[in-house]
């Protein structure tokens, strides 16, 4: 399990004054006016900044950083993943799981016949897609939907699908 989630990108600059512009990679965009401290991850290395405004502008967020004052401050941070620490991170609801505590799942079905890897997580909108690569080198894709996942044991780091007609055609 990974301690720390991204969740933004930072894009571009914005303004003079030393504010980002950042595509959120969280499901709640609202969760930034929350956020006192997050980790850059940046091409020197991690790096603590203190979030002291938050705006929304369409699909985007825009932060201002207590650290970065000017435009070219905010120039170096272009490309850069935005994490936060677990204790951080938004509440889980019964049966929702953070992507990237999926990603490397063994996935099998209920009569065990069918044995993979989950490798990626689509989200299409109405409900996500697992990418999983079986052994035997092909790929299918799994909704993840109730009728599909039967159960995630998070300890084991193991999953249950229900593989259902055509899905393997």
């Amino acid at each position: 399990m990974k301690d720390m989630l991204q969740v933004g990108v930072i894009t571009s600059p914005h303004g003079v004054h030393g504010e980002v512009k950042v595509y959120p990679t969280t499901d709640d965009v609202k969760r930034f006016k929350k956020l006192k401290t997050v980790t850059l991850d940046s091409r020197k290395g991690p790096v603590e900044a203190h979030v002291k405004s938050v705006k929304y502008f369409k699909n985007m967020v825009i932060l201002g950083f207590e650290e970065y004052e000017t435009m070219d401050d905010a120039a170096t941070l272009r490309q850069c993943p935005i994490l936060v620490d677990r204790k951080n991170a938004v509440k889980l609801e019964k049966d929702e799981y953070f992507i990237a505590d999926l990603i490397d799942f063994e996935v099998t079905d209920s009569e065990k016949n069918l044995h993979g890897i989950l490798k990626d997580v689509f989200q299409t909108g109405a409900n996500d897609v697992y990418d999983i690569r079986l052994d035997d080198g092909r790929e299918v894709l799994i909704p993840a939907i109730k009728e599909c996942i039967l159960e995630v044991d998070t300890d084991n780091r193991i999953m249950s699908v229900n593989i259902l007609d055509g899905l393997l055609d």
